[in-house]
């Protein structure tokens, strides 16, 4: 009877791909491991197994698998059922969860190898001098890898040659699967078995008392064998017997030493547990009750405490109750600016219990995160990181926390699948049959709804830790200072005076602009002229430190000009500012402070955030220039002062959340200050300061924010009353495209009338020379969402039936925010 298996493969392709196997193999396969598959006329792909069974595949005839890759699985069953519910709730494919999910070194590539062809005849006198050269070299060497040959014939693009050779009968090519993921091995020594008792040691001893330095060295390992009785490193034996690496090299090839390996993870805790348990206050204890409550009811708990409320503090007493019954934790944050605080903070109560997990770790060190999660160790009972992590594979899930819940930073947007971690989070939760805890100190209004309605449970924190009042917000007319001339660049009078007595009294200051880079545009006063970027419908943005224009969306750059593109005149001035510009206005309007900047320009190695983060709460900046990573959650003692730049630019964004996001942008980069004893000051820049949203988030007003803005939504059927699912349409041709997005709009607005906007161009309508338009679908409340998604699915079939539109690319973004 024949045995098959049923694989994902990591591709954008619908359904799951049937291939062949042995009986042995069937009986050691499981679903979760990885298998190397054929597909297409050459290429080999990692697969996962889905399932083993016996039916053939019916419209084709099942392939054979080239090799299995693992021992035991790498993906368990529930993190099947999550990525299945993925894909389908998000509109896209299990290969792509797939892909997404685990480390790039999972999913092995295989590698195209030159063979000569022994077989074939050809007259070498045919061949041209790159042809000949390739030939030539494959007389000397058995296998050419592609870098190989490029590298010989000195050319980029080998392909050309590589067919002409195939077509003449010189070659042929094989693909082979290579492993990427290399385990970290510490190089161990000990005495060679023949040395082992003291006796024998003497002997050694003597016949080396003409090699003093070899002698000290055995005598060294001994010593530190008889103190430490644990394996002793080839470095800690160099460094106390004062030898180098040569001696120790003589030593092992005389077989006195025999050395070893031993695999180690790449990340360790070293550190001691400095804090036995949390105290909460009488205000922390409330709310940790309430959650409780609420667990006990199996509700999703939204925690609302204000700013320095302390909300880390009640997660630690609910991660001490998870870990005694030895499940995991998940710690959801939505920047990785934050884990850098919250890591210290949470390795001082469990040690070495804490693991991380997010894009800056590299991909070995992401490998065994996710082996120990895995395995269950104990070294990944608590799993901090941003929202990849919400993928690792979890077996024995207890609590998830997901901290700053608002975030637009929990939601993916490219590529597929385009998910939203939060929401993710609690289906992932609810599989697990464990607790699941969102905080904020301004909730989403979705989340918040929620509570409104009974279906989430509710806690809240109203007070500071300490008692300590919320800083003190004072709204600053910028356009009326502009009219009396009394701005000094992008300071008014108000926030200079402010910054100046916060540094006289030794406190520092944070400055919030949401836009890095020295100006958004560059400009011709002559002919009014602003370099355009080649492959996107954006101006490029000037960055000063580079001397360089850069394009944000698809990173082109060209160098800073002196004259006009256009009119060749020498009249170029910047239109708006960034966090470079205000860096340089600081440095020559107070000269003795010391200023640093955060943005994604300056925080791009592993350890960008934590530098900056670490020099600032140490007081060795005085002065602390940044975008939004700057607003969440970040714990600064010292700051006595908030100057936001300009609020304007949050709150006349083209977004049907723009005001939402405005409140809890500015909500949240106001309470980085005062957070000890002295009330903090927070003065916000407006050409608008009688602004509804200003006002209420100066008196800290969220319920009435809530109630407008949930208002107007049930007005224009937005989220939270209906969901929406953007519909974006992508091609190189305009008119094609355009043809192609009202086709599909009408299409749609046959089936769901009223409820489809667009077609419409975004704000930015090109990207990489990649023409878009959006639709947008609002499914009302009563509207079976998997009917809207299945008519959906089935004018996409029809649309995909036309030949002429075939090049043009469909992606759904479901609860698109």
């Amino acid at each position: 009877m024949p045995h098959f298996i049923n694989v994902i493969l990591p591709i954008p392709l619908e359904k799951l791909f049937t291939y062949s196997v042995s009986q042995e193999e069937a009986l050691f396969l499981e679903p979760g491991m990885r298998v190397a598959v054929p597909f297409g006329k050459s290429k080999v792909y990692t697969a996962l197994v889905y399932e083993v069974h016996q039916a053939p595949p019916e419209v084709y005839e099942a392939k054979e698998t080239h090799q299995i890759l693992d021992e035991k699985p790498i993906v368990n069953h529930i993190q099947l059922k999550i990525w299945e519910w993925m894909a389908q709730y998000y509109m896209c494919t299990v290969g792509e969860v797939f892909r997404s999910a685990v480390p790039s070194v999972f999913l092995l590539e295989s590698e195209t190898l030159i063979l000569r062809n022994d077989k074939g005849f050809f007259d070498e006198e045919d061949l041209k001098d790159d042809e000949f050269l390739v030939v030539e070299a494959l007389q000397h060497q058995s296998v050419l890898k592609v870098h190989e040959v490029a590298s010989i014939i000195e050319r980029k693009n080998v392909m050309p040659v590589l067919q002409r050779l195939l077509q003449k009968g010189a070659i042929s090519l094989k693909e082979e699967i290579y492993e990427q993921y290399k385990p970290k091995l510490v190089r161990y020594v000990k005495l060679g078995k023949e040395y082992q008792s003291e006796q024998q040691l003497e002997i050694l001893l003597e016949t080396l008392s003409r090699a003093p330095k070899q002698s000290q060295v055995i005598l060294t390992l001994f010593q530190l064998q008889a103190v430490t009785k644990k394996p002793i490193k080839v470095n800690e034996l160099e460094v106390e017997s004062g030898g180098s690496k040569a001696i120790i090299k003589t030593l092992i090839d005389k077989g006195i030493l025999e050395e070893y390996f031993i695999q180690t993870d790449r990340i360790n805790y070293s550190g001691n547990v400095e804090s036995p348990s949390v105290v909460l206050n009488e205000h922390q204890e409330k709310g940790f009750k309430d959650i409780q409550r609420s667990f006990s009811e199996g509700k999703v708990t939204l925690l609302h405490g204000v700013t320095s409320s302390g909300k880390t503090e009640v997660y630690i007493k609910l991660i001490e109750e998870v870990i005694e019954s030895k499940k995991q934790v998940l710690y959801l944050l939505p920047e990785i600016a934050l884990t850098t605080q919250l890591i210290g903070r949470l390795q001082n109560y469990f040690g070495k219990k804490v693991s991380v997990y997010h894009s800056k770790y590299n991909i070995q060190e992401r490998v065994e995160v996710w082996n120990n999660v895995l395995e269950n160790k104990t070294k990944a009972q608590i799993i901090i990181g941003a929202r990849s992590s919400m993928l690792l594979p979890f077996s024995n899930l207890g609590l998830v926390i997901v901290d700053e819940e608002h975030e637009a930073s929990f939601k993916q947007y490219d590529p597929a699948p385009r998910y939203h971690a939060r929401d993710t989070a609690i289906v992932l939760a609810h599989m697990h049959q464990s607790n699941i805890v969102l905080g904020s100190a301004t909730p989403s209004l979705e989340s918040f709804y929620n509570v409104k309605i009974g279906k989430y449970g509710y806690a809240e924190i109203k007070r500071r830790y300490g008692d300590v009042l919320l800083p003190d917000m004072e709204l600053v007319d910028i356009k009326e200072q502009t009219r009396k001339k009394r701005m000094k660049g992008h300071f008014s009078e108000r926030l200079l005076e402010e910054i100046t007595n916060t540094l006289e009294e030794n406190k520092q200051v944070i400055l919030f602009q949401n836009r890095r880079g020295y100006a958004p545009i560059l400009e011709c006063t002559t002919c009014g002229h602003s370099p355009q970027c080649p492959n996107c419908d954006v101006s490029l943005t000037y960055h000063q430190h580079r001397k360089q224009l850069r394009c944000h969306y698809c990173g082109h750059h060209i160098a800073l000009q002196v004259s006009c593109l256009a009119c060749g005149s020498a009249t170029l001035d910047t239109k708006g500012f960034g966090t470079e510009q205000i860096e340089e206005e600081l440095n020559k309007l107070f000269p003795d402070a010391k200023i640093g900047r955060m943005d994604s320009d300056t925080t791009r190695g592993k350890h960008g955030y934590e530098k900056i983060i670490t020099a600032f709460e140490q007081q060795e900046l005085d002065i602390l220039v940044g975008t939004q990573m700057l607003t969440k959650g970040l714990d600064f003692r010292n700051v006595d002062l908030v100057g936001i730049m300009n609020a304007d630019t949050l709150l006349n964004f083209p977004d049907f959340r723009a005001h939402e996001r405005s409140f809890q942008l500015l909500t949240q980069v106001a309470g980085r200050a005062g957070r000890t004893q002295k009330r903090g000051k927070v003065l916000i820049q407006s050409y608008n300061p009688y602004h509804q949203i200003l006002k209420q988030v100066t008196t800290s007003d969220f319920e009435t924010m809530f109630k407008e803005q949930l208002y107007e939504r049930e007005l224009y059927k937005y989220p939270p009353i209906n969901r929406i699912i953007k519909i974006t349409l992508k091609d190189k041709d305009y008119n094609k495209l355009n043809n192609a997005s009202e086709w599909f709009a009408k299409s749609l607005r046959s089936i769901f009338r009223n409820n489809v906007l667009g077609p419409e161009y975004p704000p930015v309508a090109r990207i990489r020379n990649q023409y878009l338009k959006n639709i947008i679908i609002k499914i009302p409340k009563e509207t079976s969402v998997v009917k809207t998604k299945n008519s959906i699915k089935r004018v996409e079939k029809s649309f995909n039936a036309i030949s002429q539109y075939k090049s043009v690319r469909i992606i759904y973004n479901v609860d698109y925010i």
